[in-house]
């Protein structure tokens, strides 16, 4: 485990083009802001790729199909996982079925864009085994109080859903040293910059 290191004077010198594409998977606890930290990502470093998930959940408020996520039906979610079309795909929280579409991803890849997945613990893991080169990076609240108050905070959940996705994140902070690195995500646009350094930094080189 370490935390993200700036840029040598060599790898700051190439251009994007020149360096090899970088898969960067962010994952951590419910709540955390992996979400936001993507945002702060696409709105700041348009030249970074960052994947859209499938999932068969309902739209959140402010959610638009396609922009936040792929909303589609059981039957569609099937289809894709049958046919080899998702990288990786879990049920989060017992209740929806999150998962990355592949195709977007490889192509990302082969056209030399830094590419970006923000999933959950589950496909993160499923990713390691499919994708072993790719760069797993752990987003973590800087407390459990404050996990707890940003999930109470925006208000999208009942009590009862409050509670098991607390559950849940006591289970996924378990999982930080399974991690190449930590980011600890104390304001967005710190957390944002430290993943885009390590997207990056040359592929050949492990932090």
């Amino acid at each position: 485990m370490s935390d993200p290191q700036p840029e040598s004077a060599t790898q700051q010198s190439r251009t994007p083009e020149q360096r090899p594409s970088r898969l960067v998977v962010l994952a951590g606890p419910t709540a955390v802001g992996k979400g936001t930290v993507a945002a702060a990502v696409r709105e700041q470093h348009p030249d970074v790729w960052i994947s859209v998930s499938a999932t068969t959940r309902k739209p959140r408020p402010g959610e638009e199909d396609g922009v936040h996520y792929h909303f589609v039906t059981e039957a569609e979610f099937d289809r894709m996982v049958e046919s080899g079309d998702m990288l990786e795909w879990a049920v989060v929280h017992k209740v929806a079925r999150y998962g990355t579409p592949r195709g977007p991803v490889d192509e990302a890849l082969a056209a030399g864009r830094p590419a970006l997945l923000e999933i959950d613990l589950q496909g993160a893991r499923q990713v390691r085994q499919t994708m072993p080169e790719a760069l797993q990076v752990f987003l973590k609240p800087p407390s459990w109080e404050e996990l707890v108050r940003r999930l109470v905070g925006r208000g999208t959940e009942n009590e009862e859903e409050r509670e098991r996705r607390l559950a849940t994140a006591r289970e996924e902070l378990a999982a930080e040293p399974e991690f190449d690195v930590t980011i600890v995500n104390h304001e967005v646009h710190d957390a944002a910059d430290d993943l885009v350094t390590l997207m990056m930094a040359d592929p050949q080189v492990r932090p």
